[in-house]
């Protein structure tokens, strides 16, 4: 299983099928949003004491995959 697997779950029935941290409604955009908004790691722990560094990190992951998959147009 690898990190994405284990903290991320997509299901129609929460947040309109957004990428969620599992057994949250936390969406990964909204970790990536606080993330570029500045907030530190544990900042975000410390607001969301559910999560945890690894699923910030999964959050991170899911991002880069997505941005790997995007074909640029010329």
């Amino acid at each position: 299983m690898t990190l994405i697997q284990k903290y991320i779950s997509i299901d129609p029935n929460v947040r309109f099928g957004k990428p969620c941290i599992k057994n949250t409604r936390i969406s990964v955009f909204d970790v990536l949003n606080w993330l570029a908004s500045g907030m530190t790691k544990q900042e975000i722990l410390e607001d969301f004491p559910e999560l945890s560094i690894e699923a910030i990190n999964s959050c991170l992951l899911f991002a880069a995959n997505k941005e790997r998959h995007i074909a640029i147009a010329s």
